[in-house]
């Protein structure tokens, strides 16, 4: 008799476990395709810096009229001179001449009317004194004034004067208040102007004199120009 071949039962627990995990299965969500990824910008270049300004354009009738030469001091010493200068005109020293002419005469006058009138020979000491300072700042005033000079810088406008005692004053454009012309009686008759800056600070005013009409009033208009582009940046 044979014995024919049997299979082993089954563990309960491994087929409830098996049909529970095929039951308990959760179908997998399709798969939902990602929006495209849009190009980054492109990143502009970075330009350089545009300066922030340049050196104002002289008009040509600032040189008409004016000294061609300004005279420096000889000494290595001396303060720097770079750059263009622009000078005054020669007729200052005419006016200039004529003014202490006036008050030379004032002088002796007053000086006689005293002498005579009440006596007094004192008198002629202090007139003396001031008859010979008179005299000599006549004598070195072509000088001074071959020394007088002005430049329209990048920021700023310089003036400079002396030879022996030198001086030489920067206003920046940015800080001007006001751009004054003004003549007197000998001025106007020889056609010479005297142009004032006047800035927040007292002691930074500048005053070019001997200017002629035509040239004063062409500064008077570009250092207005200037100034307001350059203000609108402090």
């Amino acid at each position: 008799m044979t014995e024919s071949p049997t299979t082993p039962p089954r563990d309960p627990h491994d087929a409830s476990t098996g049909s529970a995990a095929q039951e308990t299965r959760a179908p997998e969500p399709p798969l939902i395709p990602s929006a495209p990824v849009p190009p980054a910008a492109p990143v502009p270049p970075v330009s350089a810096p545009e300066p922030v300004g340049e050196a104002p354009v002289a008009p040509p009738v600032l040189d008409q009229g004016t000294y061609q030469q300004l005279r420096t001091p000889r000494s290595p010493a001396a303060l720097a001179l770079d750059g263009t200068w622009h000078q005054i005109s020669p007729r200052y020293v005419i006016s200039e001449y004529v003014q202490n002419a006036i008050f030379i005469v004032l002088i002796v006058v007053a000086a006689l009317v005293i002498h005579l009138a009440f006596e007094q020979v004192w008198v002629w000491i202090p007139a003396g004194l001031m008859l010979a300072v008179t005299v000599i700042t006549l004598i070195i005033l072509p000088r001074q004034a071959r020394a007088m000079g002005y430049m329209l810088r990048e920021d700023d406008v310089v003036f400079r004067r002396g030879i022996l005692w030198q001086r030489m004053v920067a206003v920046p454009y940015g800080r001007m208040q006001l751009v004054d012309i003004t003549q007197g009686p000998l001025d106007r008759a020889f056609g010479i102007s005297q142009l004032k800056m006047v800035t927040a600070a007292a002691t930074t005013g500048v005053q070019i004199p001997g200017l002629t009409q035509d040239g004063a009033e062409a500064l008077r208009d570009t250092l207005i120009q200037v100034a307001e582009t350059r203000r609108t940046g402090l």
